[in-house]
């Protein structure tokens, strides 16, 4: 059965929102120049990154060579003309650990990219959306 995930954008000045999950967890998104958080296509580039590193630990503990460093560095180049989508992103997988080869490390970064990432299979997806007003505050 497919499960859905609520998160609720709160504005908090200008293009200054807190993002919340149905378990209270926030996040700070800001648009304002200067900013005081992630932008929200920056945002997107931390999702796929987060989500490639997710299933890469967890492969690499399946295969009983865990990381024991590991960083993703994710860059995007934006089309010139909105809605200014990601052309083209790069994920960079960086780690290491005693018993870890390069063929296995590789190997969990393409099981993740290909065939777990749902961040990643998702930039793709179908988007619909709809409107509802607010109801006047007393």
């Amino acid at each position: 059965m497919a499960s859905e995930k609520t998160i609720v954008i709160h504005q908090l000045c200008d293009k200054r929102f807190l993002a919340e999950n149905e378990s209270g967890d926030r996040s700070l998104i800001d648009g304002n120049d200067p900013a005081a958080g992630l932008r929200p296509m920056e945002m997107l580039l931390a999702a796929l990154g987060s989500c490639t590193a997710y299933d890469v630990v967890d492969i690499m503990k399946k295969k009983r060579t865990p990381l024991s460093s590991y960083r993703v560095e994710v860059s995007g180049r934006r089309a010139e003309k909105h809605p200014r989508r990601y052309t083209h992103i790069h994920v960079v997988h960086i780690g290491g650990g005693a018993g870890v080869d390069e063929k296995h490390f590789a190997h969990a970064v393409r099981l993740s990219h290909e065939k777990f990432c749902g961040a990643s299979a998702s930039l793709n997806a179908e988007i619909s959306w709809e409107v509802r007003l607010a109801e006047a505050a007393d």
